[in-house]
């Protein structure tokens, strides 16, 4: 967290916090919504303002309730959270890079939806994959050691019951991909996707 903001919370410890004002979209964009937006449930405003974007990512947080946050100084701005509290980009230098500009490390959990969302799990960390970086990440997986054609791995998405095994290849690391229904992954990974003032 920035310095400038730990020393505005001091100083000012009880400003109110703010609730629907900013979201992540599923590709990683933070996006402004003001009150007309909010009401007509619109995605809002991308932010384009470079450093403003770097302040935003550099001071990105969770609360114990998992509701994820952006502390604006004094103020906490409650993040509404369109998929997850993280989205993947590939990088061809460092691999897996998150909205915030971090490295993903350590993938140890591997999950696709029923509607062929990626989702990646490390460490303190659940990030769905931009989906127009989905192509490279799919190259990744293998059912049976070898590449998956598009009709396998619909067919396998398709058939809740399919018994084949499929796995994401990263380096010298084999992962089991499990399915996951998009209406549990906020459950599963103990965030709330849209905080509220209670």
């Amino acid at each position: 967290m920035d310095q400038i903001v730990l020393q505005a919370m001091q100083k000012w410890p009880n400003v109110p916090h703010c609730y629907g004002w900013l979201a992540l979209d599923a590709r990683g964009a933070w996006r402004m919504r003001d009150e007309q937006t909010q009401q007509q449930d619109l995605p809002g405003d991308k932010i384009m303002h470079t450093a403003l974007v770097g302040f935003i990512n550099r001071n990105y947080k969770a609360d114990e309730q998992g509701c994820w946050y952006f502390q604006n100084g004094p103020q906490r701005v409650y993040v509404d959270l369109a998929l997850t509290p993280y989205i993947a980009h590939t990088d061809p230098q460092q691999g897996l890079v998150l909205q915030t500009g971090e490295t993903m490390q350590a993938v140890d959990a591997v999950m696709l939806t029923e509607e062929g969302r990626l989702l990646l799990a490390a460490p303190g960390q659940i990030a769905a994959v931009d989906d127009r970086d989905l192509v490279q990440c799919l190259e990744q997986l293998r059912m049976d050691g070898k590449t998956v054609s598009d009709e396998t791995l619909l067919e396998w998405l398709a058939t809740p019951a399919d018994q084949r095994i499929l796995t994401w290849q990263q380096a010298e690391t084999t992962i089991p991909v499990t399915r996951i229904a998009s209406k549990n992954i906020a459950s599963a990974f103990g965030f709330e996707p849209k905080p509220r003032q209670t």
